[in-house]
């Protein structure tokens, strides 16, 4: 894997066969970054990583500048994973949590710039995942969640929901905090 932009690019990372992740391709990184230039400042802006995996997406949004990310995921191969890499990577202003995503947002307090969640494809609890997010007031004014899922979900009936972006297998959705 590979850290496709900001201070960090090009630089390679390898997680350990085995990890339950499926980490976004390069190709869907890349479009994705491309699309958030003309939404969002990623430069100082505070990011949550949700379902944050091997920190592919954690360690992007830090090489192009977060003040802070905080990822979240319920793996402990994971969590060791991130907290060894961002060391090796040299990244400061990474927290790393080890909870279940669902249950660490409904006691979250805080709010964030960027929230990005990519979890399981086709996992239940998907569809609730903006909802809960709103509900709890977890973006900053002018703040974008983006949910990476696969062709089967949708979310344009949310009252949330911005748009939708499609690159290769992988699709991102959109949402912004209406005031």
């Amino acid at each position: 894997m590979r850290i496709v932009g900001g201070t960090h690019k090009s630089r390679r990372f390898t997680p350990p066969k085995g990890l339950p992740v499926r980490p976004t391709t390069d190709f869907a990184k890349e479009g994705l970054f491309n699309v958030l230039r003309n939404y969002i400042d990623t430069e100082n802006a505070s990011v949550l990583d949700l379902c944050a995996g091997t920190g592919n997406m954690t360690f992007e949004f830090a090489s192009r500048g977060a003040a802070s990310v905080l990822a979240v995921d319920q793996h402990l191969a994971c969590i060791k994973f991130i907290k060894k890499a961002t060391v090796q990577l040299g990244f400061k202003g990474i927290t790393v949590i080890k909870a279940d995503v669902f249950k660490f947002i409904s006691k979250l307090n805080g709010s964030y710039d960027i929230i990005f969640a990519d979890p399981p494809y086709g996992l239940e609890d998907t569809n609730n995942l903006p909802s809960t997010i709103f509900r709890k007031n977890l973006l900053n004014e002018n703040g974008l969640l983006i949910v990476e899922h696969g062709r089967e979900t949708n979310f344009e009936d949310h009252e949330h929901f911005y748009s939708t972006r499609k690159f290769g297998n992988v699709n991102f959705s959109f949402f912004e905090k209406i005031n």
